[in-house]
């Protein structure tokens, strides 16, 4: 195998590792769930009703954007923020293909001990 195909193939899983990071953690997955309907939304925004400050989310907003669950683009002195799904959608596919997977080798253990 090729270098560049290692270092190709090996960085799929760095980067599911880095979402389901980010996404394990109660504020962050909050937050996401705040810009799930696709409107982008300021700091002050994502702050207002919750117990955290603005620092918190700010810190929480870079984790979710070096994921790439979150992109954010300037708005006069804002930063506004909005929900990039396609790191999720490619999260869901790897956990389907893994599924399979286990659900296949089941199958196989079934048939297996079925006879």
């Amino acid at each position: 195998m090729s270098t560049a195909r290692r270092t190709r193939s090996s960085a799929k899983p760095r980067t599911h590792a880095q979402i389901f990071a980010a996404l394990g953690e109660e504020h962050r997955l909050a937050i996401v769930m705040r810009l799930h309907d696709g409107q982008p939304r300021s700091i002050s925004q994502l702050t207002a009703g919750s117990r955290l400050t603005r620092q918190a989310v700010t810190k929480h907003l870079h984790v979710l954007q070096k994921a790439g669950i979150v992109c954010s683009a300037r708005a006069g002195r804002e930063s506004l923020f909005r929900l990039d799904a396609r790191p999720l959608e490619e999260a869901r596919s790897y956990l389907k293909a893994i599924a399979d997977q286990w659900d296949a080798a089941l199958e196989r253990l079934r048939l297996l001990v079925e006879g």
